[in-house]
C-alpha cells in the first residue's frame, strides 16, 4: 500500500478470549498491536472495532457463554470493557500506540446527527495518531436495539470515516462455498456478488454473535460504501501484514460500480428498521425510476413508531423492498394526514412543511447490489383507511 489509506480491522471474541478459561490471548493481541503500529507509522488512518467485553467478564458474573442471559451479558460487559481496553492499552504502548475507546449502540449509528458526531470524533483521533477501539455498548444494548455482531458495526464504521479498506478477522482462512469442515468445500479468493454466498454461510463460533454470514452482510455494507473488505483468519504472528502483503490466502471483496453519496450510503446501510410504508406497485415503478418521492395519497399501509427524520423503509404491494428515506413527518401525522387528504398539511398538523412523506432528494432506491430486508407481516401492519 503505496499511498495513505484509511483501514478498518474487526476483531472477534474468538480471537481474543481463550474458549475455554476466558482469559485474555496475549500473544494474539502483541501480534495484533506489532501490525497496527506499523500501519500506522506508514501513515494510514487506522480503527480497530474489537469483541471481547462480554466474553471476558463473564467469569466475574459466574456464567458461561452458553448459560449467559440478556442481563448476564449486560454485566459481564461492564465488568469486561475495562479488562478490555486496559489489556489494550497496555500492549499498545509497548509499540508506541496511543488508543481511545469509543463505546457507540446501534441508536448512536443510525441517528444522523450521532453518526456525525462520532465521525468527527475519530478523525480529530486520526490527527493525533491516536488509534480509535470501538466496540458496541453491550452493558446497556438490549436485543431489540442492538448492532448484533461487531461484523457489521465495523462496516458502518467503514461506511462513517470512508474507508478504503475493511479486515475481518476470524477463525476461519475466509469463505467457502459451504461449510469448511466439508472435505468438498472449495475456497473463494475473491467474490463480487455477496448476496450468491450467503446460503453458505450459516455457521456461529461459541463466543461471537456472528457468524460468516453477518461477514457477508457486512461486506455488502462496505461494498455500498466504495470500500474492499478482506476476510482472512486472525493468527498469531503478524495478523494484518501477512496478509496485505499476499502472504496468505483470503477471501476479497472487490468494489463494483459508482458509490454513492455519503448521505445515500448512510440510507442504504440500516441496521434496524424505523418504520415502513407500503405503497401501490405503480408508484412503486415511479419511484424505483427516480422520478418522485411519496405523496401521503401514495401510502397504503405504515408500520412502526416513528419520529420526524427518522429512515423509513418502502415496500410495493407485492412485499418487496424498493427505497428507503427521511420522513417528513412522525407516524401520528403520516396517520392523521392519511385520513385528512382533503386538508392542507398545515392545518391538520398545525405547521406548514413540505407536502410529501419522503421527498425525492432523500429517497434512495434500492438496487441489485444492496441486501434487502424483509417486510413486516401482516398482523405487524397498521393498515390506514382510506
Amino acid at each position: 500500500m503505496s499511498k495513505k489509506k484509511r483501514i478498518v480491522v474487526k476483531i472477534g471474541s474468538s480471537l481474543l478470549a481463550n474458549s475455554d478459561r476466558l482469559t485474555l490471548r496475549y500473544a494474539f493481541m502483541n501480534g495484533l498491536m506489532s501490525d497496527l503500529a506499523l500501519l500506522q507509522k506508514d501513515g494510514h488512518d487506522i480503527i480497530l472495532t474489537s469483541s471481547g467485553s462480554v466474553a471476558l467478564g463473564l467469569n466475574m458474573v459466574g456464567k458461561r457463554p452458553e448459560d449467559a442471559g440478556i442481563l448476564d451479558k449486560q454485566a459481564a460487559a461492564a465488568c469486561g470493557q475495562p479488562l478490555l481496553m486496559n489489556a489494550y492499552r497496555q500492549v499498545a504502548s509497548e509499540h508506541g500506540l496511543e488508543v481511545a475507546q469509543m463505546l457507540v449502540t446501534v441508536e448512536d449509528m443510525e441517528d444522523r446527527r450521532r453518526f456525525l458526531n462520532i465521525k468527527n470524533t475519530m478523525i480529530r483521533l486520526f490527527e493525533n495518531d491516536i488509534l480509535p477501539i470501538v466496540n458496541e455498548n453491550d452493558s446497556v444494548a438490549t436485543r431489540d436495539l442492538r448492532v448484533g455482531d461487531n461484523d457489521r458495526l465495523s462496516a458502518k464504521v467503514a461506511q462513517m470515516v470512508q474507508a478504503d479498506l475493511l479486515i475481518i478477522l476470524t477463525s476461519v482462512e475466509g469463505l467457502f462455498d459451504r461449510d469448511p469442515s466439508d472435505p468438498e468445500a472449495v475456497f473463494i479468493p475473491e467474490l463480487e456478488d455477496v448476496s450468491e454466498h450467503l446460503e453458505s454461510t450459516t455457521s456461529i463460533s461459541a463466543l461471537g454473535t456472528g457468524g460468516m454470514l453477518t461477514k457477508m452482510q457486512a461486506a455488502n455494507m462496505a461494498q455500498n460504501a466504495g470500500c474492499e473488505t478482506i476476510i482472512a483468519e486472525g493468527i498469531i504472528e503478524r495478523p494484518l501484514s501477512s496478509v496485505l502483503k499476499n502472504e496468505r490466502r483470503y477471501t476479497r471483496c472487490l468494489v463494483t460500480g459508482v458509490t454513492a453519496s455519503p448521505l445515500k450510503v448512510w440510507l442504504s446501510n440500516r441496521l434496524q428498521v424505523s418504520g415502513t410504508l407500503a405503497v401501490s406497485n405503480e408508484v412503486a415503478e415511479a419511484v424505483a425510476m427516480g422520478n418522485c418521492g411519496i405523496n401521503i395519497c401514495d401510502v397504503i399501509s405504515i408500520q412502526g413508531d416513528f419520529t420526524k427524520g427518522d429512515v423509513l423503509h418502502v415496500y410495493n404491494n407485492d412485499g418487496d423492498e424498493i427505497a428507503r428515506g427521511l420522513t417528513n413527518f412522525s407516524s401520528e401525522e403520516t396517520m392523521l394526514l392519511a385520513r385528512n387528504l382533503d386538508m392542507p398539511v398545515e392545518e391538520v398538523i398545525g405547521y406548514k412543511t413540505k407536502s410529501s412523506v419522503i421527498g425525492a432528494e432523500n429517497i434512495l432506491v434500492l438496487e441489485e447490489k444492496h441486501l434487502s430486508l424483509d417486510a413486516p407481516e401482516e398482523d405487524q401492519k397498521l393498515v390506514i383507511p382510506l
